[in-house]
Order: structure tokens, then sequence, then C-alpha cells
């Protein structure tokens, strides 16, 4: 029933948030509060009225590894930023060809989705977010999180899975449609593999910064045992 769930909700949710501002720190239990009031107050009641759940939605799912994030540094800065903006580039190919070839069933469900209502507009935003995520691939070393390595081994994976998404723009079928989501199933797990292979350590990041302002006392006292 409608109230067991909402009994089970927050018998887990209430718990999970006062865990992470009490265990981790109060701003990753900030977050997570704030996902859940996202998800539930906004995001769920959107898909019955307006194409825009979808980029709520992709907000949800962006703000996880930000958590991540803000619990391993306690800050909100451009690596939080950067992989959020990852994850939420890579959900429009993602669910943009996942609910392609469910707009039978979103259409009988009373769903708003751009797949239904848009269904241009569900392939350009598709293609335009796997081209999104080459520049915030190369966005990174610029922010001093990866190497310069990063961008340049990770061209050909977003590469491929715009090309996918040029084909689903162009066919607009289900053949395409599929690839396309098949190939995200993979790619992010791969990407996020190589910028964490390519990511710079907090010493590297401290020494360049020390190189820049001329602080080299600074380089050699956290060498010192």
């Amino acid at each position: 029933s409608p109230l067991l769930a909402v009994c089970f909700a927050a018998s887990c949710g209430v718990p999970g948030v006062a865990l992470l501002a009490l265990g981790v720190n109060p701003l990753t239990g900030a977050l997570g509060a704030f996902n859940i009031f996202l998800y539930t107050c906004c995001y769920t009641p959107l898909k019955r009225m307006s194409i825009a759940n979808t980029w709520v939605g992709a907000v949800v799912g962006a703000i996880p590894p930000v958590m991540g994030w803000t619990a391993a540094t306690g800050s909100l800065d451009a690596g939080a930023l950067l992989l959020g903006g990852i994850l939420y580039s890579w959900q429009f190919p993602h669910f943009n060809a996942l609910s392609w070839g469910l707009r039978e069933e979103y259409s009988r469900g009373g769903y708003c989705m751009m797949s239904v209502t848009h269904p241009g507009l569900c392939r350009r935003v598709a293609l335009r977010h796997c081209l999104a995520l080459v520049g915030l691939c190369t966005v990174a070393p610029v922010l001093d999180i990866t190497t310069w390595t990063f961008p340049i081994i990770s061209l050909p994976l977003n590469l491929y899975i715009s090309y996918l998404g040029f084909r689903f723009y162009r066919a607009a079928d289900r053949s395409s449609s599929r690839k396309l989501f098949f190939c995200s199933l993979w790619h992010l797990p791969l990407l996020l593999l190589v910028m964490f292979t390519c990511k710079k350590s907090f010493l590297e990041r401290e020494e360049e910064g020390d190189v820049l302002t001329g602080n080299h006392g600074g380089a050699v006292e956290m060498r010192l045992p």
C-alpha cells in the first residue's frame, strides 16, 4: 500500500541521511536529503506532467558521485562538479535511447517523455550530450583533476558513443537506440576507470601549486618524515 511504501522509505531515508551527516560530514548528508526530496517531490510527479522530468532526473542521477567527492574531501569544489557533470550528460543518451523502445508503454501509462511527445528533441538531446562528454573530459586537466592523458585516452570512447548518438539521431529506429543504450552501459564504467587511472594525486596538485606560487619550502616540508 502507499502507506507501507512511505513508511519503508522513511525507515531507510531518515537513518541513511543521519548516518551520512554524523558519520561522514554534514555537507554529504545535506546532499543526500536534497536528492531524496528532488526524486520524490519533483522528479516523480513531473513524469506525468512535463518532459522536464528528464532534466530533473539527470540532476538526481548526478548527485551521488558528487556526494562521493564531498565525503572524501569535505568540499563542493571543481572535482565534484566535474563528476556530476559527466554523470548528468551521460544520462541523456542512456535514458533517451532506453525510452525510445518503450514509447508505447510510456504513452499507455500516461508518462510525459521526450520519446513520446517530442521524438525529434529526444534524439537531438541525446546527441548533444554525447558530444558534451568530449568537452567535459577535456576540461578535467584544465581544472587540475586529471593529467592531459585523460582526454586523449577517453576520446575514442566518447567519439564512439557520439557516433552511435548520431546514428540514433539520423535513423530513429529501435536498432540504433538499442546500440546506443547498450554502449552507454559499458561506456560509463570505462570512462570513470580511465579517469581514475589518470587522476592527479593531492600531493601532485600541492607541489604544482607551490611551484607556481614560489613556495618551494612547502614542497620540501611535505617530503620530510
